[in-house]
Formats: structure tokens, sequence, C-alpha cells
């Protein structure tokens, strides 16, 4: 696990647009990495530079080996899973997922296998079911999940299947989704702050966190929240 959180992104259909609207939310220090799956199969992808022109954050495609960094969009390029390895990207053409590569699952599975409860999960405009085996995985591990409310999606099929898998924490409109995750990565940071400084409460197993919300206590989440 990171000493910074992280937030990963899945969209599909109607997620450029998307994507495009929740970037410009996002302020130039945002203490975060962001790092995005958009379905685009084997095509040729103008998504980095089209989101670093919707914000103040700069976008690039995923190099394999490069280290995740805050402040920093780094979106899946075509035909490769990005998957988060420890604090490092790897690039795979492994099997396809939901029909295509790059897919959400992996990026999601991976990231909360490395940052367990430091990881955000957002879910966005899209068909079928990719993202929610991902979500899941990253509630396993303590994180938080995020989805697009379906009544706000070009797209609704993604976030609807989330929600009906019961994996979802927060459903808000694009609107409210930034400044959502700017407080959740707010709190993740200065609940790793306290953790480091060696403050942190016991939860009997020696980890710090682990299967909680940073910064939350032990009573269950109401799943899911929407905005007012």
């Amino acid at each position: 696990m990171g000493n910074f959180p992280i937030v990963v992104i899945g969209a599909s259909a109607g997620g450029v647009r998307a994507l495009r609207l929740l970037v410009s939310h996002f302020r130039p220090d945002f203490p975060a990495p962001l790092l995005v799956v958009q379905h685009i199969g084997a095509y040729r992808s103008l998504l980095p530079q089209l989101l670093s022109r919707s914000g103040p954050l700069p976008a690039t495609h995923a190099v394999d080996g490069e280290a995740i960094e805050p402040g920093r969009i780094v979106v899946a390029p075509p035909d490769r899973h990005m998957l988060v390895e420890g604090r490092a990207i790897r690039l795979a053409r492994g099997a396809k997922e939901h029909h295509t590569r790059p897919a959400i699952d992996p990026l999601f599975r991976s990231a909360a296998a490395s940052f367990g409860p430091f990881t955000i999960g957002v879910l966005l405009t899209g068909l079928l079911d990719d993202g929610t085996m991902g979500l899941k995985a990253v509630k396993r591990r303590g994180g938080v999940a995020v989805v697009q409310d379906p009544s706000d999606a070009e797209m609704p099929g993604m976030p609807l299947s989330a929600l009906r898998a019961e994996t979802v924490d927060y459903s808000v409109g694009l609107a409210q989704m930034g400044p959502l995750i700017a407080s959740l990565v707010a709190e993740a940071v200065s609940a790793e702050g306290w953790r480091r400084s060696g403050h942190a409460r016991s939860t009997g197993s020696g980890k710090a966190g682990v299967g909680r919300r940073p910064g939350r206590t032990s009573a269950p989440r109401r799943s899911p929240r929407r905005a007012a």
C-alpha cells in the first residue's frame, strides 16, 4: 500500500464526455493519482489530450513499469489491460474481460490488492456490467465505491449493475462527483498521515484501518448514498 490514496475510474459508452466533465472539477494540487480505463478496444485514443485540456491535471497514456504519482491522470492505452502492482503500473495483453481490452475490472481488482482501504473506485456511464466485480474487490479490501447516478448517466447499465449487486457507497451525478472524490481523497490522506505517525487505532489484526473506510468508525455504511 502506498502512502497516498488512489482513484481508479472506469467508463464505457458516453464516458469521454463524463470524464471530461469530471476532471474539470479537480484542483492542480490534487493529492492522489487518477487511473482511468475507458473502453476503447484496439482503436487509437486521444483521451489523454482531451482530459489534459478539460482540467488542470496532466493526462498521459500509461507506460509499463512507470511509477504511480499523485496529481496525474493515467489512461489505459488501446488493447492493453492496465494493472496496479505495488506503486507501479503494469500493462498486459491478457485475455479480454467483458469482451474488451482494456477492461475496468482488472484495474479495480489490482488497485484494491495494492492500496487496500485507500482505494476509491469510480464507475461511470456504460453498458452491461464491467466494473461490478471490481468494485466488490474494492469493498472487500475496505475501499470506497462510487457510481454515477444512473439517471445522470448517458448509458446507465454499468452503474445499475453495481447498484443491484449492492457494491456501492455513493451514487451521485457528475456535478457532485468531483467534490465528493476530492473529499474522500482528503479524508484518506488525513487517515494515512495519522497511520504513518504511529497513532492509528488498532483493529485487532495489527493493520490500521483494514476493512474500514479511512478515518471512519466501524459503524456500517449506508449503501448507496445520494447527493441531496
